[in-house]
């Protein structure tokens, strides 16, 4: 969850990933670039990057009254930024008012802020409120280094820490100091972790006067000149924050911790057969299932943990079949939520390789992961991470490097060449690697499908099957979200184009990922409300986060086109998803967002149609089968590994027990899910 919210640190829109987290649209258009602040030649200049390449450029100036100016100018794989803002600062060095212009990936950025009469005021896309001054105040946008002044403050109070608006306090601790090469020649930086504003530290890298130099993530802002030093930032940032979650890994995943359990009167989702079996014990040994039997009939070896189960529920191991790997913090946290396996569609070769081997040598605690690399080609639109290709002969090449670093699967994203995926395809299958992935602009679902595709990532590239060609042909820009969003609602799902999609679907077996929580918020929420998948989530993560994405809006409006106009397009998406399951096509459930949107995929799947025990199967054992670890692990059965996660509550009921948890294990190691959660960031559990 940091990973996607870093951004919010610097009081830029979140998040950073496949799919940012818009606001909703305003009843007054953006300002356009053309009206927007110019910065002047002597700007302070940062650049937007990741290893992909450079994607915008953001700049400070002072005005002549004294008052701090910011412009952000970017574009992110066809998603525009464009915004100015203006800060005013009291003596004390706090904001005292400020305004927000122009347009984000988001939406419509407009955001103000000021004190006066000694009260602070605030009105954004999604909030507006009031409260005594005095706090430091968190944007819910604007410019990325428009934060700085705070980061300096916090730098200066360190562990007093500053208050924040509209609520929560922050303070920062110090890490070790790097000296990197610039356009000046060395540079002496520091790293720094801010607490409070995310559910786990946040870092942030000082320069020699304790000021803010740069905010290393997924996309990166750095002064420009010291892109260079991307790199060597990042590793030592993430090596101080494995060090940390190292020393948590080792207090959960002790000999003690690996003792046998019996779990006894539970509830038992058999996931095999798809049932629930009630009053049911289940004894794990040496880390996998060794008994299993009616509630009291298993006799315990001496040294065995008893764990009454009365009104509880006995799962296995939950599954987010698209969760792509961030950083320490964020497994941990799928962890406490129960996600014990995960499939991570885009991670770098040295991020897996590194993950992997960390968690084999129990230093990392995370769920086992099944990785994909992408694969695009060299285009302004490709993915960030993505292995860039500029021929049919690199494709293959890529392909093969993907093999020789252990992972499972190739994923292909929306500028490759059409032309290209079926030798890519190929090649893969030859080596045993799954091929999934975004459909590529100009081409269809089901040419992706015959020319190789075993699975569909992502609903929106299974609507595209009906969509207009001016869609199909522009699918690696907006257009793969605002043409589903525009036309879906008008499709007829029992018309013979999506009849025979689907029936060809379900006999080629081909899989589909749908992450369909990602609609619902992109299509249904008007903002100011928590997201259904966050609701329960509310008052245990931080308010930083709260207000900057849990309750943020849908996607922008087309113009002509209504929320009521998007929601009957989710609607029928949902329907999508029902018709597909029915004809027999395997759903695996994803969420491409924190872990916790999981259960709220599963509650859509009820609405689509699916029992309860074909939900809990997208998220255990189905997903155990496309990787080809279900005869291991994926359901609980005697023999299989211990992986299980106890619930309070009865799932074949009410789905969104599954959000309780009271007990993980993972590898046969046994987890306090109070704890887990603890450690994670959380202050309490999910309502």
């Amino acid at each position: 969850m940091r990973l996607a919210l870093i951004a919010a640190l610097l009081a830029s829109t979140t998040p950073a990933l496949a799919h940012d987290a818009p606001a909703p649209a305003q009843a007054s258009r953006p300002v356009p670039k053309e009206e927007l602040l110019k910065p002047p030649a002597d700007a302070i200049h940062f650049v937007v990057v990741s290893e992909a390449g450079k994607h915008g450029d953001q700049w400070r100036w002072q005005l002549p009254d004294g008052r701090l100016a910011y412009r952000w100018s970017q574009e992110l794989r066809g998603w525009i930024t464009e915004m100015d803002q203006v800060t005013r600062l009291a003596p004390d060095g706090t904001v005292t008012a400020l305004t927000v212009r122009g347009v984000t990936m988001s939406g419509d950025a407009a955001e103000t802020f000021r004190v006066e009469n000694g009260r602070a005021i605030w009105k954004t896309a999604t909030d507006s409120g009031e409260a005594p001054a005095g706090g430091w105040y968190i944007p819910a946008g604007g410019v990325g280094i428009a934060g700085a002044p705070m980061i300096d403050k916090l730098a200066a109070a360190g562990e007093a820490g500053i208050d924040f608006l509209p609520s929560g306090k922050g303070r920062m601790t110090f890490g070790r100091t790097l000296t990197i090469q610039g356009p000046s020649g060395p540079k002496k930086v520091q790293l720094a972790f801010i607490k409070g504003m995310l559910p786990s530290p946040a870092p942030v890298w000082l320069d020699e006067n304790k000021r803010f130099f740069a905010n290393i993530s997924y996309i990166s802002v750095i002064p420009a000149g010291y892109e260079g030093a991307l790199k060597q930032l990042r590793d030592a940032q993430d090596a101080a924050t494995a060090a940390e979650v190292k020393a948590i890994a080792q207090r959960f995943l002790t000999p003690a911790a690996k003792a046998p359990v019996l779990f006894d009167h539970v509830r038992l989702f058999d996931a095999d057969k798809g049932v629930f079996l009630a009053d049911r014990a289940v004894l794990a040994r040496d880390g996998r299932i060794a008994a299993i039997g009616a509630a009291g009939s298993l006799k315990a070896p001496a040294g065995t943990r008893t764990i009454d189960g009365r009104g509880k529920t006995l799962v296995p191991g939950i599954w987010d079949s698209h969760l792509h790997i961030g950083d320490d913090w964020n497994v941990l946290s799928n962890v406490a939520n129960g996600i014990t396996s995960f499939r991570s569609p885009g991670t770098t070769f040295d991020r897996a390789v590194d993950a992997i081997k960390r968690r084999a040598s129990g230093e990392l605690l995370m769920g086992e992961p099944f990785i994909s690399a992408i694969i695009d080609k060299k285009d302004p639109l490709a993915a960030q991470g993505a292995e860039v290709v500029s021929s049919e002969a690199e494709a293959i090449a890529a392909v093969r490097r993907i093999k020789q670093a252990g992972l499972w699967g190739v994923k292909f994203y929306t500028s490759m060449n059409p032309a290209w995926i079926a030798p890519a395809a190929a090649e893969a299958h030859r080596l045993g690697l799954h091929v999934h992935g975004h459909v590529p602009a100009t081409m269809k679902p089901s040419e992706a499908v015959a020319a190789g595709y075993d699975e569909l990532t992502h609903l929106n590239f299974v609507v595209m099957e009906a969509m207009p060609r001016e869609v199909i042909d522009k699918a690696n820009t907006r257009q793969r979200m605002e043409g589903p969003a525009r036309y879906f609602k008008d499709v007829d799902l029992d018309g013979p184009l999506m009849t025979g999609f689907v029936a060809d679907l379900a006999k080629r077996g081909t899989i589909v990922d749908p992450t369909i929580v990602i609609f619902e918020g992109f299509l249904t929420q008007d903002g100011g409300k928590p997201h259904p998948a966050y609701a329960p989530y509310m008052g245990i993560v931080s308010p930083v986060v709260e207000r900057s994405a849990f309750t943020s809006g849908g996607y922008p409006l087309v113009e002509g086109l209504t929320r009521d106009d998007y929601r009957k397009s989710y609607a029928k998406m949902v329907q999508l998803v029902g018709k597909l399951h029915k004809a027999g096509v395997p759903i695996v459930a994803g969420t491409d967002g924190w872990g916790i949107e999981l259960v709220r995929e599963l509650e859509i799947y009820r609405q689509a149609g699916f029992t309860p025990a074909q939900a809990l199967q997208s998220a255990t054992i189905l997903p155990a089968r496309v990787v080809g670890a279900d005869q291991r692990t994926g359901s609980i059965a005697v023999g299989k590994e211990a992986d299980m996660v106890l619930v309070d509550g009865d799932p074949s009921t009410e789905i969104g027990a599954l959000r309780r948890v009271v007990t993980v294990v993972s590898d046969g190691y046994v987890m306090d899910g109070d704890a887990l959660r603890a450690a994670a960031g959380y202050s309490g559990r999910p309502k």
